[in-house]
């Protein structure tokens, strides 16, 4: 890479170095920067804050992440300041410190003169003590701050600062191939203002300076009513689970201690910076001491939570914040999407779902935003695109996790599970990883990513030939995740195979689409299919539908493989109402290694919920939604927790499918602009609902906003658009809505007709 740098020596997991990027402009410019690295980087222009990155990549295929910059004639700086991860993170696999930057005036290369420093690590203050260690976030995460500004040069982001002790760093320092620009906008930094919810003295109970940080931070005595106060803690709502920095501003000696910790819920009224299920130690907290007088404090890698706590230690360490502020990184801004039905909790789940959804996107649609921030390839393929197409217009985040997991594929051709830091594979994830690229085309249209992504499709499937049998495929071709609580069948899964039928059906039509061979898929298909029709009445035979189980009966009915139809609901709806939290004495899902078929999730009612609302029982969908998603919600929760079960994450993007089911299934539109651009289908099932209204983003641009009325069996559905709207409609005629008029009403509706 040739435009790669880093200064000299050995580096060390968690060092950091300061850049400085020296250039000038002979005129007023536009100027694009490129900028890529291996590990977390904040930048900024002229003193004033401009980025954090990388963009996660595979490190076979660097990604710049692209930033516009308006700049006038004359001298400028850009400053960085860069950690050397050393470590697998979620984002990035290990490789050795690099930063790569480019500027460009159109297709001019700006020179840069760059100068760097690194950071000196805190020493103890104590002869005899070692200096502070560094901490690891968690095992899927890099490294909290751990800072003693007394150490930093003061105002080196500045233009008038003199770096002429810094070195020139060495150049064509990284092996990776030359990066080519992400197809992804920037992601966004929206800055919040706090006051205190809660505070008080605060004093030491536990713990040198190399201790545990999380646990002394912990224990900390927080009423000082036999201890004497050493200094103040501070409490602050977010007011859901966010990602992103705090940035607190202080009048404070020097040498005062400042640590910010943060948690996704309160444990006894205070913030606990262990993150559950970490799979090991966790320490969500960055740790800063004062170089003296007014300062603001800024951690440089963003961490998640919904409470933030602060505590200022030392002499003199009672006066409050000046500032406080919480620096949210987010894809995408507020969405202008919405649904209302006149029942305040279903509108407060959908709310819920579409906040959910937001707070898990950065540069990746990811899991959730504190304990792994992971670009999941099954969380992506399922409730990931349904929300994302229901809320926003930019579906560069789902088009890029499927990218991605192709070019993390096993070397047989499995696509990744999650990736492209700490990559694995499964083969359930590969077979949702089919049909989700098959629905991205049917939400948007980009016929583009079918081309792009069949050889990798190919390849896909065809890792499997090695552990094809007379049964269908054995378990061994990869790890299998149905759903949390769900116990593998051996030697041959039944809903692993299900999945596969369903990838194969998928890779069937794909071809057809793009002029590709798919009698092969289609012929596998056939088989398989025979395989499991014979399988599940075996199961019905000997054991009834306790014998085929929930997940499978499920995905069975989702591919037509079911011939009684309400049996197959009936077992279904039986099972979730026998299941916490429908039934409170039901067992609960208290950790990731319990397998119980009494278990039920956020994630598989995905699958679930469109085979009762599309036969006609919306009803019992909604009713789980108040019941289900309500008790979520409790006790002011903002965002969905990741199962039925409060010892998860309290954000997880995979919770939220009632939101995307109600705009389409309650405001009644589906896109199939891979039939042809502006199309949809009418998917109308209003169930008792006497009406509903909400806005949906067109593909094209603009909005479409709907509403409708019930009323004596008859519907009343009236459609505006910013773009013209084909409508499909149930008796197969369609109806043309052009742009920009008022709500146009649809015919000939009634209950009846949109019961699907």
């Amino acid at each position: 890479m040739k435009n790669s740098f880093w200064i000299a020596g050995t580096p060390e997991p968690g060092n950091e170095v300061l850049f400085r990027g020296s250039f000038h402009l002979a005129r007023a410019s536009r100027l694009r920067l490129f900028m890529v690295g291996a590990s977390w980087y904040q930048g900024w222009i002229d003193g004033r804050w401009l980025l954090e990155g990388p963009f996660r990549y595979p490190l076979e295929a660097p990604e710049f992440q692209v930033e516009e910059i308006d700049l006038p004639t004359g001298d400028h700086v850009l400053a960085l300041h860069a950690r050397h991860d050393g470590v697998d993170t979620r984002m990035l696999k290990a490789t050795a410190p690099y930063l790569c930057v480019r500027l460009l005036d159109n297709e001019c290369e700006v020179p840069i003169a760059w100068k760097g420093a690194p950071l000196a690590r805190q020493s103890s203050t104590v002869s005899w003590l070692p200096a502070p260690a560094l901490r690891r976030i968690n095992p899927q995460l890099g490294w909290s701050d751990h800072r003693d500004t007394r150490l930093e040069p003061e105002h080196w982001r500045e233009t008038a600062f003199d770096d002429s002790a810094w070195n020139e760093p060495i150049t064509g320092v990284s092996n990776l191939s030359e990066p080519v620009p992400a197809k992804l906008s920037p992601v966004q930094c929206f800055p919040h203002e706090f006051t205190p919810l809660a505070e008080g003295p605060l004093a030491t109970t536990f713990g040198l300076p190399n201790d545990e940080p999380a646990y002394t931070f912990f224990v900390r005595d927080r009423i000082c009513q036999s201890l004497p106060a050493q200094g103040r803690w501070y409490l602050y709502d977010l007011g859901r689970v966010r990602l992103g920095r705090p940035s607190i501003t202080l009048e404070a000696p020097a040498g005062t201690l400042i640590e910010m910790a943060s948690a996704e819920a309160l444990t006894g009224g205070q913030v606990s910076p262990v993150i559950n299920t970490s799979t090991g130690p966790s320490c969500n907290l960055d740790r800063f001491v004062a170089r003296g007088g007014r300062q603001t404090f800024t951690p440089l890698v963003p961490k998640g939570g919904r409470f933030l706590e602060v505590h200022v230690l030392g002499t003199g360490s009672e006066t409050c914040p000046v500032e406080a502020k919480y620096l949210e990184r987010c894809y995408h801004g507020p969405t202008e999407a919405y649904f209302a039905c006149g029942d305040t909790l279903l509108e407060k789940i959908w709310v819920a779902g579409a906040e959910t959804h937001r707070a898990c996107t950065e540069d990746a649609l990811t899991d959730n935003p504190t304990r792994e921030r992971g670009q999941w390839t099954g969380d992506a393929a399922a409730t990931g695109i349904g929300n994302s197409a229901v809320l926003f217009h930019d579906q560069l985040l789902c088009r890029r996790a499927l990218v991605q997991a192709a070019l993390c594929a096993r070397e047989d051709g499995m696509v990744a599970a999650v990736c492209p830091g700490g990559c694995f594979h499964m083969s359930t994830y590969a077979f949702l990883w089919v049909v989700a690229v098959r629905n991205y085309h049917r939400d948007t249209g980009d016929r583009s990513l079918l081309e792009e992504l069949w050889p990798a499709a190919v390849r896909n499937i065809a890792a499997l030939e090695p552990f094809l049998g007379a049964e269908g495929l054995r378990n061994e071709a990869g790890q299998i995740f149905i759903d949390w609580g769900y116990l593998i069948e051996e030697p041959t899964d039944t809903a692993t195979n299900i999945l596969l039928l369903h990838a194969l059906r998928e890779m069937s039509s794909w071809a057809v689409e793009i002029g590709q061979d798919g009698a092969p898929y289609h012929t596998h298909a056939a088989s398989l299919e025979a395989i499991l029709r014979a399988r599940l009445q075996d199961k019905l035979t000997s054991g009834a539908w306790s014998a085929v189980g929930y997940h499978s009966a499920a995905l069975a009915l989702m591919l037509g493989l079911i011939e009684d139809e309400e049996a197959c609901l009936d077992h279904l709806a039986a099972h979730l109402l026998d299941c916490f939290p429908n039934n409170p004495e039901a067992p609960r899902n208290e950790s990731p290694l319990d397998f119980n078929a009494r278990l039920i999730t956020p994630y598989f009612a995905h699958f679930v919920f469109p085979l009762f609302i599309e036969r006609g029982r919306t009803d019992f969908v909604l009713e789980q939604y108040r019941k289900c998603w309500g008790w979520l919600l409790e006790d002011g929760r903002t965002t969905l927790p990741e199962v039925f079960d409060t010892r998860w994450s309290h954000c997880h993007q995979w919770s939220g499918c009632p939101t995307w089911q109600m705009s389409r299934y309650l405001l009644g539109l589906r896109p199939r602009l891979d039939i042809a651009p502006d199309t949809f289908e009418f998917c109308l099932a209003p169930g008792s609902l006497k009406g509903a209204r909400g806005r949906l983003p067109h593909p094209a641009g603009g909005w479409i906003d709907i509403q409708w009325q019930q009323k004596d069996g008859t519907i009343e559905y009236l459609c505006r658009a910013d773009a013209m709207v084909l409508i499909r409609q149930p008796d197969g005629t369609s109806r043309k809505i052009e742009p920009e008029r008022a709500l146009v009403p649809l015919p000939g509706l009634d209950s009846a007709t949109c019961a699907i």
